[in-house]
């Protein structure tokens, strides 16, 4: 799953629904950084699976990535160097060793600030790969738990050769009684959580040096 992240409220997801009432409800798919919000298209999936059908909390985000595919990739399945561009991760840890694969797992931590209900925390996020198909598409599950919170996601990823770079494409579900409490809210931060994450992903890639595609 997505680390929730943006500015203020990319954590404010794993706290008390009312808290998170505050902000405000759902907001339409204005797309900063050129990701643009759900879209009506049928759901992503890789190898044929997708996010939860049933789930209540949901978004969709894709941006234009000018940069090569091998260089997208690279930045999305090494894993345990997110915390070099993904500001708001703490840490990442591989569970197993070798390629990125099928089966492969790994753990990520972000912060949780205290609220007027749940102390500060550290949310863990332990994640699976479920599919992948090289250079076009991941698909992972797994529990996001920090003190007194837990939130079940399922997130895809497609990648596909554009004109100019990469088309990148996500979309996530979450399950859980803190994000159904306060279902528009919820996604609201999902979908900031998504477009941030797209955005950090497409400064990352386009920034490296002599990897702009000819």
């Amino acid at each position: 799953m997505s680390a929730m992240r943006g500015t203020g409220v990319r954590t404010a997801l794993f706290t008390v629904p009312l808290v998170l009432g505050l902000l405000g409800t759902a907001a339409g798919p204005a797309a900063a950084g050129g990701s643009h919000g759900t879209r009506p298209d049928k759901p992503l999936t890789c190898r044929e699976k997708g996010v939860d059908p049933g789930a209540l909390v949901r978004h969709r985000s894709e941006i234009v990535i000018n940069a090569p595919l091998h260089t997208v990739w690279k930045l999305q399945t090494d894993v345990e160097r997110w915390p070099h561009w993904q500001t708001p991760v703490e840490t990442a840890q591989r569970l197993d060793h070798g390629p990125f694969r099928g089966g492969s797992a790994f753990r990520w931590t972000v912060p949780v600030p205290p609220n007027p209900t749940t102390p500060a925390t550290s949310l863990e996020i332990t994640s699976t790969v479920r599919q992948i198909e090289h250079g076009a598409c991941l698909r992972w599950t797994g529990p996001a738990i920090g003190e007194g919170l837990r939130i079940d996601g399922i997130h895809v990823w497609n990648f596909t050769k554009v004109k100019g770079g990469v088309r990148v494409s996500t979309e996530e579900t979450h399950t859980g009684a803190q994000v159904e409490a306060d279902v528009p809210t919820a996604t609201r931060i999902l979908r900031e959580g998504l477009e941030a994450w797209l955005r950090d992903l497409k400064s990352a890639a386009e920034s490296r040096a002599g990897d702009r595609p000819r």
